[in-house]
């Protein structure tokens, strides 16, 4: 067993997965945020999420900062420490990319979710058909709240952009950008070919939380994290303390100091209390 947390520790939790069932937090979660914070530990979220779609009710336990966009935006206390965009060259090449591949497609910024009529349509289609989203249901409404329309997609600034769907398998679109961008493939089922992510290369959440490291005046060793896919890879090799999700990733449970149970059966509660942290 890991040992016992004996000074205060900076918490980084995933949001879809690992903190919330799609969407939804068990109350257990949001009790045992509160009570590590009573202690004297910082926690924060760490979401492949953009900002604005880390809703009001996610934020609800009460947390001391945000990672979001997987690590290219970074806060804490108020503070915004890095809120990092595609370049303008780049951004044109990506969205050119994403219309000669035929993608569905939204570019996510801090502000908004920005999504042409098609994609909104096909957005509406997905979360309306028979028997959906079902449990899924808070995260479509979460992706609607931080949706913004627009005529077209150039000229934005956006820090990723997500798939629906596309003509081709999404690591070949990012080939066709070019080495500063990567892909991933969704977390959000039922989506088609293509669908997924795309982000710059170089960012992971490990970057965004060594900004929060920095800030903070802290070492790596003082840092727990606790995420189950793969964008969560990065952040469990950086952190001191890794726990995984149970049928989370093989990578991320192959890097895991403390394996806990899901969301849906409230697991961050054991783990927090089996580090020490309440």
């Amino acid at each position: 067993m890991p040992p016992v947390a004996s000074s205060p520790r900076a918490i980084f939790l995933d949001i879809d997965g690992t903190y919330a069932s799609h969407g939804v937090v068990p109350q257990e979660h949001v009790d045992v945020v509160r009570r590590a914070r009573a202690n004297g530990h910082r926690v924060l979220l760490c979401t492949g999420r953009a900002r604005c779609a880390v809703s009001p009710r996610l934020l609800a336990a009460g947390f001391d900062g945000v990672v979001a966009g997987a690590g290219a935006y970074a806060e804490i206390g108020g503070e915004v420490l890095r809120d990092e965009v595609f370049p303008a060259a780049l951004a044109r090449r990506s969205v050119d990319a994403l219309a000669q591949y035929g993608a569905v497609a939204m570019l996510e910024s801090t502000q908004a979710l920005y999504a042409m009529p098609a994609t909104r349509d096909a957005m509406e289609e997905r979360a309306h058909r028979p028997g959906t989203p079902g449990p899924q249901a808070a995260l479509w409404d979460d992706l609607r709240d931080a949706r913004q329309v627009v005529d077209t997609l150039h000229g934005l600034a956006f820090a990723k952009a997500v798939t629906l769907s596309a003509n081709a398998n999404l690591s070949e679109v990012a080939a066709a950008i070019g080495p500063e961008v990567a892909a991933i493939e969704t977390s959000i089922q039922d989506l088609g070919r293509g669908a997924g992510e795309l982000y710059l290369a170089h960012v992971t959440k490990a970057v965004g939380i060594a900004a929060v490291v920095e800030r903070l005046g802290i070492t790596a060793a003082d840092v727990v994290a606790a995420g189950d896919g793969p964008n969560d890879i990065e952040m469990l090799e950086y952190a001191g303390t890794a726990v995984g999700i149970a049928g989370g990733h093989p990578d991320v449970l192959s890097l895991a100091d403390v394996v806990a149970e899901g969301p849906q059966s409230a697991g961050l509660a054991a783990a927090f209390a089996d580090l020490g942290l309440v």
